[in-house]
């Protein structure tokens, strides 16, 4: 009688095909819900971008990677590359190609105005943050606009953007004027300083550093870096080593950075140290304008004097002056001498004050406005605050004189004049300032 069937081995057969066959069921359900899943955030990163919050939503280093994150997206599309072609396209012959950083800015703004004039191709950087009003920011960005320049919406620690760019344009030159400005912000928000002002520079540096070509650099350090000096006038061989505030410091920080970028790639790089810029387009966190918007609402003013009952000045200098240096300084910048991030010879290194050279009293100061607005101000004397001021500001320029022929010709008076004519005329204000300032001029 025949021994019936061994199924033992069929039957391990079939549980082994079971098991094979749900494993690959399993595979493919983990495949086709990844794939569902990577769809659905392409989706909704596409159609439903980040939010941006209010500044007490995000530190400033945070926000600052948020609008990094975010403003790659805007460099999109062959239309945006024409932009950013045709707007950094020199028209004279030998003309720059610049990339201006802080293009939306009071200096900025300005400089980007006077290159494109003259010929020059001007790109321009921007994060319009809300230091202080954006909406001045996007005014004197449809300026530029009117003429040419435009501005791209980024931030310095946006690495792709600006490696985006320099693919793009082979830039000349880069004159960087972003920064987190103000000296008294920086006991509220020391971070933001932090990130623009150093580790911006450091990002805008080491992009520079990898360009082919290396573009020149000129950059605005501040007056601010002079500190408790007591020597004066203010010279660039004085100490600097002694900052009276966190802003002061970032900016001494970026001098000894820009040393280093000379020294190790081969970046030409020169910095320039604004005395107290003023001017149309100004900024409103400046005393000037501040004190311009209060005397005429009728609102009292502090007017700062030191420990020593001194009265406190400044060397104001007009934003006219500070444009035809900052242009001086780019024509005479030497081109850097670095290759795919390598030194290849020595490369220029300079430091310039760029001031008025004749200090004014904060007093006499308002007395100007008061005779130009025809309104009397209401005024608080008080002991200046331990907050990172200094009592006095003076500049030597004779170095600047010297390399490239600085020479500011416009004093307080007829600066604010051309100041209060642009206020009346920004913001409406309906006085007869208006009137006589247009009548005169």
């Amino acid at each position: 009688m025949a021994s019936p069937p061994d199924t033992s081995k069929t039957t391990k057969l079939e549980r082994y095909n079971n098991y094979i066959r749900r494993v690959n069921n399993t595979k493919l359900l983990f495949r086709a819900t990844l794939l569902i899943a990577l769809v659905l955030v392409f989706f909704f990163t596409v159609n439903y971008p980040a939010t941006v919050l209010d500044d007490s939503d995000y530190s400033p280093v945070h926000k600052a990677r948020s609008m990094s994150s975010s403003s790659s997206m805007y460099g999109e599309g062959a239309a945006w590359e024409k932009q950013v072609r045709h707007s950094s396209t020199p028209k004279r012959v030998d003309g720059f190609a610049v990339l201006v950083t802080g293009a939306a800015g009071f200096v900025g703004s300005h400089c980007s105005l006077a290159l494109k004039k003259r010929g020059d191709g001007v790109l321009g950087l921007d994060n319009f943050n809300t230091y202080y009003d954006p909406s001045l920011k996007k005014s004197r960005q449809n300026l530029l606009s009117r003429h040419e320049i435009f501005i791209v919406e980024a931030d310095l620690n946006d690495t792709p953007m600006l490696n985006k760019l320099f693919d793009i344009v082979p830039f000349t030159h880069v004159l960087h004027l972003a920064a987190q400005a103000g000296v008294r912000y920086a006991m509220e928000n020391p971070q933001s300083y932090v990130a623009s002002n150093i580790a911006g520079f450091v990002n805008l540096l080491e992009v520079v550093k990898a360009a082919d070509p290396q573009p020149a650099i000129v950059w605005a350090s501040s007056s601010s870096v002079y500190g408790l000096n007591k020597n004066n006038p203010f010279s660039e061989s004085d100490r600097t080593d002694q900052p009276a505030s966190l802003y002061a410091a970032t900016k001494k920080a970026g001098e000894e950075i820009a040393h280093t970028y000379n020294h190790i790639y081969g970046l030409s790089l020169t910095g320039l140290r604004f005395f107290t810029v003023y001017g149309p387009w100004g900024r409103p966190d400046m005393a000037y304008f501040f004190f311009t918007k209060d005397i005429l609402q009728g609102k009292p003013i502090n007017i700062y004097q030191t420990h020593d009952g001194d009265e406190v000045a400044r060397d104001f200098t007009y934003i006219g002056d500070i444009v035809k240096g900052c242009v001086g300084a780019l024509d005479t910048a030497e081109k850097s001498t670095g290759s795919g991030g390598k030194k290849q010879g020595r490369a220029q290194l300079r430091v310039y004050n760029l001031g008025n050279t004749s200090p004014v009293g904060v007093g006499k100061l308002v007395s100007i406005l008061e005779g130009l607005l025809n309104v009397k101000a209401i005024k608080n004397v008080i002991t200046m605050p331990r907050n990172g001021d200094v009592p006095y500001t003076h500049a030597n320029v004779s170095l600047a004189r010297q390399d490239f022929g600085y020479k500011p010709t416009t004093d307080l008076a007829t600066g604010l004049k051309k100041f209060v004519k642009w206020y009346v005329g920004y913001y409406g204000v309906k006085t007869r300032v208006k009137t006589e300032i247009s009548d005169e001029e």
